[in-house]
């Protein structure tokens, strides 16, 4: 367009949109009920305030996470079938270059990297790509550790229950170390926001 910028079209679909919320409000859900019983059986030498957790007691806690856990994968499961049906995956995320994902890090501690609505840099990919496995890894050690016994071939691929919880804790926090990244970049840099609720920016064809 001669003069101005590209007219705004639909850079996230509806379904994406959805999805992604639903999936924000299920993680957030998850992990402060999971602190809650995190705080019940320490793994390491520290708790987590009560007041960030979710639950009040192990058995509500308990509750909440599960609840969330059931919408987490079906709501995930829906992302994924879609991004693999539709292109989304193929389109946004690949290829990964670790190279390229360093030098964006590189510029983006220069206050350099630009971004560019409905496009995804390779620092960007790479963390998305990352979270996804994580969340995968999470549902999946979650279920080694709330079924040991049904599921003791998935129980016993983890290296047991306790190996198991460590792993479970792990990917929670490689999860929530990507959610303050993520928030972090999305009220600070300009056209992030927005258009997950809208759809809709100025971007480059």
């Amino acid at each position: 367009m001669v003069g101005g910028a590209d007219k705004p079209r639909t850079i996230h679909p509806l379904f994406v949109r959805v999805t992604h919320w639903v999936n924000a409000f299920a993680i957030f859900v998850m992990v402060l009920s999971g602190w809650r019983i995190y705080n019940a059986s320490p793994l390491f030498g520290f708790e987590f305030p009560k007041d960030f957790t979710l639950g009040g007691w192990l058995a509500g806690a308990l509750a909440w996470h599960f609840a969330a856990m059931w919408l987490l994968a079906l709501n995930g499961f829906a992302y994924l079938a879609y991004g693999l049906v539709s292109g989304h995956f193929r389109k946004s995320f690949l290829p990964i270059s670790f190279g390229g994902a360093f030098d964006d890090v590189l510029l983006a501690m220069r206050g350099l990297l630009n971004h560019a609505p409905g496009r995804y840099n390779a620092v960007q990919r790479l963390f998305y790509i990352g979270v996804i496995l994580a969340v995968i890894v999470a549902v999946l050690s979650g279920l080694a550790i709330w079924k040991p016994v049904q599921l003791q071939t998935l129980t016993a691929l983890m290296g047991g229950y306790e190996a198991a919880r460590r792993v479970h804790f792990f990917a929670m926090a490689t999860i929530v170390a990507f959610l303050v990244v993520h928030i972090g970049l999305a009220v600070s840099v300009k056209g992030i926001l927005a258009p997950m609720f809208t759809g809709r920016a100025e971007a480059p064809r």
